[in-house]
């Protein structure tokens, strides 16, 4: 079955999942009884055109109980949040599906890098977001550990928007330094961070030494030249490198491993078929970009727990052609949507 077939099938039972009386949640439930039954009208992707784009205020405005599924009722579930730098954060809620993506993600990354049963530190937001608790399931996954350096980035864009720089800058050297004071003390060969994080960390102490092998990225701007000074001078050519794109509401986009001709530019997979990006024209966002186009990131997310279409991130890419072993586009050079004409506060990311 080719990819777009198994997305196609995959689309069907999510369709049939979510709108089905027996299985579906009130939000969508009540959503098909004013507009329209999806079961009916949505037979492949292409069909997804026919919804309007998802209007992400309603997981800010709405109490999470209106996304429970019928089959989940009853089962306690995670509370995730995204964004909240002001007012009332979005939030998503969640059973098995960051076990799910980061279990697949584990087979992406290699062995050399992130031995098996050697301990992770993860620096970076834990608190309400799922990324702490898929962290710690990648490392168990891997019969390991993790130790954590907490970080609110809900605070640091605060003080960043306030001008007040000096303390963001004291904020971040007091996470490095716990973070440096644990690989002081424990042996820790895999880490995730965000990149400003790894570059101010790596001001600080030399990682390779402290038995870092391989570090698992994650964050929005990530361009060419940051890219080259961080694989070249940050981490010396002798630590592997793993740059994601993802979110509370798509999961994990992994990148493919760069290539002299990439010339440093990061193209990103989403986790088909549980979740789907497209590069649209922000003018017609039925339309995708040409390959190797800027256009603005569209997400439909398909999985039991969380069905969201067409929701337009806040961020903008490259479109690039399908590379193995991925057998649809990806997203590349991914950066907050308006980054040219726009100053964007991205705080420690």
């Amino acid at each position: 079955m080719s990819a777009s077939e198994q997305l196609d099938q995959h689309l069907r039972e999510i369709i049939q999942w979510h709108f089905s009386p027996e299985t579906g949640c009130p939000f969508w439930l009540e959503w098909a009884e004013k507009n329209f039954d999806p079961r009916k009208e949505i037979h492949g992707i292409g069909d997804m055109l026919k919804f309007p784009h998802f209007q992400d205020e309603s997981l800010r405005d709405l109490q999470p109980e209106v996304w429970v599924p019928k089959e989940y009722q009853g089962r306690p579930f995670n509370i995730f949040e995204t964004g909240g730098t002001t007012g009332m954060p979005k939030q998503r809620i969640g059973w098995d599906d960051f076990r799910i993506d980061y279990s697949e993600f584990s087979e992406k990354i290699s062995d050399e890098h992130f031995p098996r049963g050697e301990a992770w530190m993860m620096m970076g937001p834990t608190g309400p977001r799922r990324l702490r608790l898929a962290i710690e399931h990648l490392a168990n996954v891997r019969g390991s550990a993790c130790y954590f350096i907490d970080l609110d980035p809900r605070f640091v864009k605060k003080l960043i928007s306030n001008k007040q720089f000096d303390i963001a800058r004291q904020y971040m050297d007091h996470v490095v330094d716990q973070a440096s004071t644990i690989l002081k003390h424990r042996k820790i060969s895999g880490l995730f961070t965000t990149p400003k994080l790894l570059e101010a960390l790596a001001e600080k102490i030399d990682i390779f030494e402290a038995g870092i092998r391989g570090v698992f990225c994650g964050g929005t701007t990530m361009l060419p030249q940051y890219v080259r000074f961080i694989v070249e001078e940050v981490l010396e050519n002798r630590i592997g490198f793993y740059p994601t794109y993802g979110n509370t509401l798509m999961g994990l986009a992994a990148s493919v491993p760069l290539l002299p001709e990439d010339k440093f530019s990061i193209t990103y997979y989403a986790p088909q078929p549980r979740a789907v990006l497209r590069v649209v024209n922000p003018q017609n966002t039925d339309e995708t970009v040409e390959y190797d186009t800027w256009g603005r990131v569209e997400l439909t997310t398909l999985t039991r727990e969380f069905f969201m279409p067409r929701f337009l991130e806040r961020d903008e890419a490259l479109r690039r052609r399908p590379r193995a072993p991925y057998a649809w586009d990806g997203v590349a050079e991914v950066r907050p949507f308006g980054a040219m004409e726009n100053k964007i506060v991205e705080g420690v990311y």
